[in-house]
Order: structure tokens, then C-alpha cells, then sequence
């Protein structure tokens, strides 16, 4: 419950109790339907403030704001004194008040409904499991699944599952692991499928992988494709545009089958895609440009993409250095690979592969491969090939693909444009 918002209904504790535990620098939400920049709150046990910002609906007849620009410079990238800045409007934490409430009343013994407990769970479930917390209904402890610990200890009246726990840990949803289904669908970046004994996992496995076919953007067969975006299909391969390119002739290279990166694949569907890429390159090339080709293998295993972005040629001497600068302020080095062939390359990033481990490469147009292996608690962003890229065309304002996005006739006309200049170098005609 935020200082400032008298209204309580349709406040989600669990979030309450989860910004109190990340204390991320910026909370942005949009449940309440207004506009709302909160003033500037101080964390207990943290040294930066949090911004809160409340956005109204797209389109609202009050015309209040609803979107918000930031450029936020990495906590990592600032120096102590910029990290811990304040404001003169800065407040206390409206979230003190909650810790206190929930502080004040552990000596004594609550019912299991109680309001300030509430935010200790999440669902109800059937199910038991086993526990160490001092609760004996079905209802989980929050705190306990997501942290491992919890500073009731016996006194909490909710369970302290650790079967949840260990499935969370393995990368499961945890909607998934208590309702037994995901209302997020394909934007989960988490698994939707238990990790227990072998034979339960490949039943499991059998099923999920369906309903991730049926769910998946980039399954051909899913009713989530947008079909319209397709611009060539091969037998392994398939290239579309991607919805809000960062620049004219963004490519978006998608295995047919729902597999998790194109790098473990057969040696018939790395030809084909070896096939796509040099197409790519020619067609590039033909207009003045270079390409860079990019990759991000989540450990989880969603669809995997080749994304292939033009360059003007004058930039491409300047591609490696500004991914190594980018590398340095996220506190790591690139492992790069020169080869004369694209296909060495591609060997060496396979050699490398971990498939316990998230993974991010780029190839660069004089043939060098930086590719990265992401550590088990490295924070890596999703769309660094992107930002980076970004970055080097000047155009940081499309970063964000969800800034790009066009309506579904300029989509269309976009589509139908591309494929009449692509036509010549398309494998597939």
C-alpha cells in the first residue's frame, strides 16, 4: 500500500512484500488506471531510493500520462555517492510500516486468515508437502519459496515447502507449481513443467512441450503465430520480421521446430541456417551494409531466434569495441573467436555451449565471434544484443522493441516490401 493512494482495493500484498524485499530503484504499475509519480522513498537496509510510478490506460479520456521515458545508468556503472543521492522530497519507505506491522504482532499467536499475514502466501493448494514452518494449512509461505528463508522461522503460520522451494530453484513458474498453470503463456521466461523423478519428467515434458507449441509466438502450428510477419520458409528455418524492429530489414532467423537455440542443432538444419545467413549477407551487402548476427539462450529453454540487424558499413569496424565497452560496465569480458569461415565459428560456439547455463553470442561481420557464458546469479539483460546495437546506430530511444511496434497493416506492408527486394537472394525461391 503506497503513502499517497488511500484507495486498498485490488492491492496485491505479494507484491507488497516482494518490492520491500528486491528494493528495485524504479516500481512502475498500472493496475489503478491513473497517472501517479510518487515522491522519491528511501529503503531500510539500502542505501538508493525507489521511484514509483503509477501509468493510466493507452488512450484514457483524462489524457494522463501513460507512458514515461527513462535512461537509469547501471548501479554497477555509479559511484557511491551518486548511488545514494536523495532528493529533499525523499520519504521514509511506505513498506516500514508494514514490516513494523507484521514485526509487532509475531509474539502473538494469529489466525490463519489474519490480514497482515496475508502476504506470507500466495494460493491455496490440495496438495501437501512437506513443511518446517509452524503453519498446518495449505497455505505457503511466499516469503520461503522465494528467498529460502523466512524471519518467522517456527512462529510463521504458513507452510515452508521446500519441495516448492527446489522447483523454484530448478527455474520453475511458480504459478505453475501451485495452480498448475501460467496466465502469462508465452511471455513467461520460466518453466511450465516439474522437475521431479525421470519418468514423471518426461511425461511432463511430453505435455509441456505441447502446450508450449500451442502458447509459442514462433511455432508455425501455433495459433499465436502472426503468420503475416513470415517473409520465407525452409524446411528447418524460417525467417520473419520481428514486431518493432530496430531498423528497416530486421531479421528474425526461427528454427521451425520448438527448440531452444540454434546452436545444438543437426548438421542438416545448421546448413540451412548457414544458407540463410549468407543470403542475409548478400542482400545486406547489396545495400550498403554489413550484418550482425545475435543470439540469447536462455537456460530455460523458450523458442530459440538468430536475430541478423543491418549496420551501415562505416560502422562496422566499430561493432567489437563498443560490445566489449558494454561487456565492461556489466562486469565481464567476452571470450572472442576469429575465424575465416563462419561455420568455424559456429563450431567453436558449440564447444562452448552449457546447456545448464544461459548463453549469449554475437557474430560480427569480419568474421569474429564474442560470445559469454552467464554465470548461475548473473544479471544479464534479454535484449543486450539490441540495446547495444542501439547504442552504436544512435537511436537509444529504440532499444525497447516494444517502442517500435507498428499496427498490423503497416506490419503487413512492411512484410510485402521487404520480400520484393529480399526475392532475389531468398534461398528458398
Amino acid at each position: 500500500m503506497l503513502v499517497g493512494i488511500s484507495d486498498s482495493s485490488n492491492t496485491d500484498s505479494t507484491v507488497s512484500e516482494l518490492v520491500a524485499e528486491i528494493k528495485p530503484r524504479y516500481h512502475i504499475a498500472g493496475s489503478k488506471g491513473v497517472f501517479y509519480a510518487r515522491e522519491p522513498y528511501s529503503n531500510v537496509d539500502a542505501v538508493h531510493v525507489t521511484r514509483f510510478l503509477g501509468l493510466a490506460p493507452v488512450g484514457n479520456k483524462e489524457k494522463q500520462k501513460f507512458i514515461h521515458a527513462l535512461s537509469p545508468t547501471p548501479a554497477a556503472t555509479m559511484s557511491a555517492a551518486d548511488i545514494s543521492m536523495k532528493t529533499p522530497n525523499t520519504t521514509l519507505s511506505p513498506y516500514t510500516f508494514l514490516d513494523q506491522g507484521s514485526h509487532s504482532k509475531e509474539a502473538a499467536k494469529r489466525p490463519s486468515d489474519s490480514v497482515s499475514d496475508s502476504q506470507y502466501w500466495r494460493y491455496d493448494v490440495s496438495q501437501k508437502r512437506q513443511k518446517h514452518g509452524g503453519g498446518d494449512g495449505d497455505k505457503m509461505c511466499f516469503k520461503f519459496i522465494y528467498s529460502g528463508s523466512c524471519p518467522r522461522g517456527e512462529k510463521c503460520n504458513f507452510r515452508h515447502d521446500t519441495d516448492a522451494r527446489e522447483q523454484c530453484l530448478r527455474g520453475v513458474c511458480l504459478d505453475f507449481i501451485i495452480k498448475g498453470k501460467c496466465e502469462k503463456g508465452p511471455e513467461c521466461s520460466y518453466k511450465h513443467s516439474l522437475q521431479n523423478d525421470d519418468s514423471q519428467r518426461t511425461h511432463r515434458s511430453e505435455n509441456a512441450s505441447a502446450n508450449r507449441s500451442k502458447e509459442c509466438w514462433f511455432c508455425l502450428s501455433s495459433p499465436s503465430v502472426e503468420s503475416h510477419l513470415i517473409v520465407s520458409v525452409g524446411e528447418y528455418y524460417y525467417c520473419a520480421l520481428p514486431k518493432g524492429p530496430l531498423v528497416e530489414d530486421h531479421v528474425l532467423v526461427i528454427p521451425v521446430e520448438h527448440v531452444p537455440n540454434t546452436i545444438s542443432t543437426s548438421p542438416e538444419c545448421e546448413k540451412e541456417l548457414g544458407r540463410f545467413q549468407n543470403s542475409l549477407m548478400m542482400y545486406y551487402k547489396n545495400q550498403g551494409k554489413e550484418a550482425v548476427f545475435f543470439e540469447w539462450l536462455s537456460k530455460r529453454g523458450t523458442h530459440a531466434n538468430l536475430q541478423a540487424v543491418p549496420i551501415p558499413t562505416s560502422k562496422a569496424a566499430a561493432v567489437q569495441d563498443i560490445f566489449n565497452l558494454a561487456a565492461e560496465k556489466l562486469g565481464f569480458k567476452f571470450l572472442a573467436t576469429k575465424s575465416s569461415k563462419s561455420s568455424d565459428g559456429r563450431r567453436s560456439l558449440r564447444a562452448q555451449f552449457d546447456r545448464n547455463c544461459s548463453f549469449f553470442y554475437v557474430e560480427l561481420p569480419e568474421g569474429t565471434v564474442l560470445s559469454h557464458l552467464i554465470e548461475e546469479n548473473e544479471r544479464f539483460p534479454a535484449q543486450f544484443g539490441r540495446e547495444v546495437l542501439a547504442g552504436l546506430l544512435n537511436i537509444a530511444d529504440k532499444a525497447d522493441w516494444r517502442n517500435c511496434m507498428l499496427g498490423k497493416e503497416e506490419e503487413t506492408k512492411m512484410v510485402e516490401d521487404f520480400k520484393k527486394r529480399f526475392e532475389a537472394f531468398d534461398p528458398n525461391q
